[in-house]
């Protein structure tokens, strides 16, 4: 009887959601993801609401969208720089900043979170924002490590919430894994499908296990080629080659760690060990716990496994 009172209850509220076209994104966090949901959102006609702390965060936001616009205008208007410019300004446009979350989501269809990788502060996130978006809105988490369950818990549309996990650079990376929890409901999950093919992306569908579908085969693989390294069987130039030339990657997996951020690559483990403690794939590295403590994060800070200047 239980059952069957919650699912009336979950196909109630899962009907606000129905036929609603995805116009109005607010994105919270202004870091190079977040930039990256704006840029591509804006760029297939949305309107946007970039959020973040302070208005100097937004500004660098608002610099990298620009910036990376303005490659992409360079390839497309080649001979029309005027109309490259046009193109950049038509865009931006489309992004608004604010630093008031709880008034930015008021208005939207959709709130995509890309914050810090810590589940209590994204679940106060979107406990505050619950209480104020219109019932129709989705609320999704790009979080790469931890459980869409684990944080839609902490609001009373966990019907209206999945997974919307980019990849970096979003504006080039075609992907976006849409992911479902028990409770989400199927016109949230083809909501969200529907919006990330709009994005120009192609989908994949992945139930809320850890590392959903890429991470929980490539950080396994990034932690082994590193204990590889530690042991001294091969050097960190030749796995990379190795594994460039031998299994067709765009780039090795010390090349890939320092270009994702080593203390991302160490907070995914780290998550994974917390869901499944026994499996030792999940086992730490004492070399990339000392980086991280050293601060050598990879390309954003000049040094991670290599030296970049």
């Amino acid at each position: 009887m239980a059952f069957a009172a919650s699912q009336i209850v979950r196909g109630f509220s899962s009907s606000a959601v129905r036929n609603v076209v995805i116009k109005n994104v607010t994105i919270i966090g202004g870091g190079q993801m977040g930039a990256g949901i704006a840029q591509v959102a804006a760029s297939t006609g949305h309107s946007v609401t970039l959020v973040d702390t302070s208005d100097d965060i937004l500004k660098k936001s608002i610099k990298l969208i620009e910036g990376s616009l303005k490659r992409v205008a360079k390839k497309k208007f080649s001979d029309k720089p005027e109309a490259g410019e046009e193109f950049i300004k038509k865009i931006v446009q489309k992004v608004s900043t604010s630093t008031d979350a709880e008034s930015a989501v008021q208005g939207s269809d959709l709130v995509v979170e890309a914050i810090v990788e810590n589940l209590k502060i994204k679940q106060d996130l979107f406990s505050r924002l619950d209480k104020l978006a219109p019932s129709h809105t989705i609320f999704a988490s790009n979080t790469s490590s931890l459980s869409i369950c684990d944080i839609a818990s902490s609001t009373n549309r966990q019907d209206r919430f999945g997974g919307l996990h980019f990849f970096n650079p979003v504006a080039m990376m075609k992907l976006v894994e849409v992911i479902g929890t028990p409770a989400t409901s199927q016109d949230t999950l083809d909501s969200l499908l529907n919006f990330s093919k709009v994005l120009g992306k192609t989908p994949v569908s992945c139930k809320d296990t850890s590392g959903f579908i890429v991470n929980r085969l490539l950080v396994p693989c990034m932690m082994e080629a590193i204990r590889l390294y530690e042991r001294g069987d091969a050097s960190k130039e030749d796995i990379d080659i190795g594994m460039k030339l031998g299994a067709g990657y765009p780039m090795g997996p010390f090349e890939l760690a320092d270009y994702v951020g080593l203390d991302i690559v160490k907070a995914v483990i780290e998550a994974f060990k917390t869901k499944d403690p026994k499996n030792p794939l999940f086992d730490s590295s004492d070399l990339l716990n000392k980086l991280v403590a050293e601060g050598k994060l990879g390309i954003k800070t000049g040094e991670g496994f290599y030296k970049h200047k």
